[in-house]
């Protein structure tokens, strides 16, 4: 097992290396399964990917986007021509 990068992330995930999960990735997925740790997998040093436990989300999709329109002006009037960016 490799040690996290800072005392932050120590708290929050454990690291392994990429041939570590591969040899003990059912041991692994049960721990993260039981504790509700998220386990970062790493490769040469780097996290490349993260396994946390699923957690099923029963809200509908208009409770999920509540509060994420930061700012909403002039919702009716037409938008001109320039206002698009032009793709390449």
């Amino acid at each position: 097992m490799t040690i996290a990068y800072s005392q932050e992330e120590a708290m929050s995930s454990i690291h392994v290396t990429k041939s570590e999960f591969k040899a003990r990735a059912l041991e692994y997925f049960r721990q993260v399964e039981s504790s509700g740790e998220p386990l970062v997998v790493t490769d040469r040093g780097k996290p490349v990917v993260e396994v946390r436990r699923y957690r099923s989300d029963q809200r509908s999709p208009r409770e999920k986007l509540r509060g994420s329109v930061v700012r909403y002006e002039r919702p009716t009037e037409p938008v001109a021509e320039g206002d698009w960016e032009a793709l390449d």
